[in-house]
């Protein structure tokens, strides 16, 4: 079983990464911190005579990452009551995977993943948060992925997350699981 995290903060070492790294600790996984690359917005063109166009950018490198792991965890901060831009970036892409005919079993291969979802959020995020988590399953749903659970802590200053015993207690409980 092979684990992969992507990463969707801007913030180094910030809450929700804190959190993740919790979860994974002593597990042998593949880190992506999507920051570090250059992922275009998704030109939708699902309906265009002449379909989706190559972009140059990083995006594929990133799919050629995760595919190989059976077990996909998304650590995204709650921004605006969401996903990060650049996790939303990320996943908006699949449009175009979907019809890469570099990816002909994209929809097939991520259906034999399981995912998670690690998010942290500062504005009541155990109920505010919820909204994301919902938006996920659909994602997941729809792509064919196993939806296997989520962790939502609660944090806004660097190092909140510390105190959030709930959100730690359930990273722990994570990691046996992975183990």
């Amino acid at each position: 079983m092979s684990i992969a995290v992507l990463y969707g903060g801007s913030r180094p070492n910030g809450n929700t990464e804190t959190l993740t790294k919790i979860a994974i600790q002593g597990l042998d996984v593949e880190e992506i911190y999507l920051k570090e690359y250059t992922i275009e917005p998704i030109a939708d063109k699902r309906h265009a005579e002449e379909g989706f166009q190559e972009i140059n950018d990083d995006y594929n490198l990133i799919i050629d990452r995760i595919l190989p792991h059976d077990i996909l965890i998304f650590s995204t901060p709650i921004y605006w009551y969401s996903m990060t831009g650049t996790m939303k970036n990320f996943v908006d892409r699949w449009s175009q995977t979907l019809r890469d005919s570099n990816y002909p079993n994209f929809k097939k291969q991520m259906s034999q993943k399981r995912a998670y979802v690690i998010a942290v959020g500062g504005d009541n995020p155990y109920t505010k948060g919820l909204p994301m988590i919902q938006q996920f399953h659909h994602i997941f749903d729809f792509i064919g992925t196993r939806f296997e659970g989520y962790i939502i802590g609660e944090g806004n200053k660097p190092d909140d997350i510390i105190q959030d015993k709930k959100a730690l207690s359930a990273a722990e409980q994570l990691r046996k699981e992975l183990q």
